[in-house]
């Protein structure tokens, strides 16, 4: 018999996360959604102090993989609960971050414990990675930011956008970025590598900070490195690994760690937002009635089942690729699928509600239409919706990106 229920260590955990993001989240959330720039100081250094018994991020975990055989499964089912609070909020808790999944995925084991062990203690810190540039996008292969050796240096030039929590990890916390940039430009994924550029390192500036649609409690800067020099060690793995492509498949695997991170981020958006329709139909003595078949079913009803069905589905692609994480499984499409699924969801279900509502939805005087705002983000970061459906079609069809795409 198929078992989707948790185990009992995990619920008990989702239970004090959730009284977190009830109590701590919720009651600050619209504050500094209207405050994108100020940053909620009492709740980040709650967060981090918290952080020990927190898993927002698994990056610093020491324990053997059998001592933790459900940390990414925790994860995900944490990040719900502190998505379904805030999502602003949860992506600004100083943590490991992106960055510190790039250092888990690709970095060698002496890198791991240099770059990783700083968020065990002290003040709050912050990690991010910087991919995405004014000329590309998606096309992560199409990088133009130049790294080459002088020395035992590696110099970096050039410009990174969209980069989350990019101010924090490089100006206001004693953190770091992870840095993708080219070798070689005409040697296309084979010349990308991942480089670590220390807080405050010269020659990496701070230009913009975005102001967003969503998630206005996170931070999300542009960076400029010119000249930036880190030492040779900084890049992630083997700094004498020649030009092949497995270099840029190491830090790839960055992103089958966090898009079910992603989706999870996501579903609690969505759940969030159903949440407060059912209660506000509850209140208003509308009961939806299961059981019944779908010709019988008013419109609200059957919109609400949906609902319902959609987030289950994409909770449960994303409990899956955490799973086969946990027990050591490649997990690329099923994290494709996953994210794909949600961040669809996400937008959907939120808008939804807000439509269910009507008027009332689409004021500020509710959540609801915050919600709709940053459920977005979900469908376009980490993966667009089309880029992860591009990944799944090849995982399930057996092409290759120069075959399909």
């Amino acid at each position: 018999m198929i078992d989707f229920e948790l185990s009992d260590g995990i619920q008990t955990q989702r239970q004090m996360v959730h009284a977190v993001a009830e109590q701590a989240m919720r009651p600050i959330a619209r504050e500094y959604d209207e405050r994108e720039h100020e940053k909620p100081w009492d709740f980040l250094n709650m967060m981090w102090q918290v952080s020990s018994w927190l898993p927002v991020s698994g990056a610093t975990e020491k324990k053997p993989r059998q001592e933790r055989p459900e940390r990414n499964l925790a994860m995900c089912v944490s990040i719900e609960e502190l998505s379904w609070g805030d999502a602003g909020l949860y992506l600004s808790i100083p943590n490991t971050g992106l960055g510190g999944a790039a250092v888990a995925a690709a970095g060698t084991s002496e890198q791991k414990e240099r770059f990783l062990a700083r968020f065990a203690g002290g003040k709050p810190k912050w990690a991010a990675m910087a991919i995405t540039e004014p000329g590309c996008g998606s096309d992560s292969s199409a990088i133009q930011t130049t790294a080459h050796r002088d020395g035992d240096h590696w110099v970096i030039n050039g410009t990174k956008i969209f980069c989350t929590s990019g101010l924090m990890a490089a100006e206001k916390s004693e953190g770091f970025v992870v840095v993708w940039a080219t070798l070689d430009r005409s040697a296309g994924r084979a010349g990308i590598k991942a480089f670590v550029v220390e807080a405050g390192t010269p020659g990496m500036y701070v230009t913009k900070v975005e102001n967003k649609l969503g998630i206005r409690a996170s931070d999300t800067a542009t960076l400029v490195f010119e000249d930036c020099r880190v030492p040779l060690d900084n890049i992630l793995g083997s700094p004498e690994v020649p030009k092949t492509s497995e270099g840029f498949k190491g830090v790839m695997a960055t992103f089958d760690a966090t898009r079910p991170i992603v989706a999870a981020s996501a579903i609690g958006v969505g759940r969030a937002a159903l949440d407060f329709v059912k209660d506000t139909l509850k209140e208003h003595d509308i009961e939806i009635r299961y059981g019944l078949s779908p010709h019988k079913l008013t419109v609200l009803e059957r919109d609400v089942m949906e609902m319902e069905a959609h987030l289950q589905a994409a909770r449960l692609l994303t409990w899956r690729a955490a799973w086969m994480m946990d027990n050591g499984l490649r997990n690329n499409l099923e994290a494709s699928m996953a994210k794909a699924k949600a961040g669809l969801v996400v937008t959907q279900i939120t808008q939804k509600a807000v439509e269910i509502l009507g008027p009332l939805g689409y004021s500020r005087q509710l959540l609801l239409e915050k919600w709709m705002r940053d459920a977005k983000i979900n469908d376009i970061f980490e993966g667009t919706q089309q880029i992860n459906q591009l990944i799944v079609a090849r995982r399930i069809l057996g092409y290759s990106s120069k075959e399909l795409s």
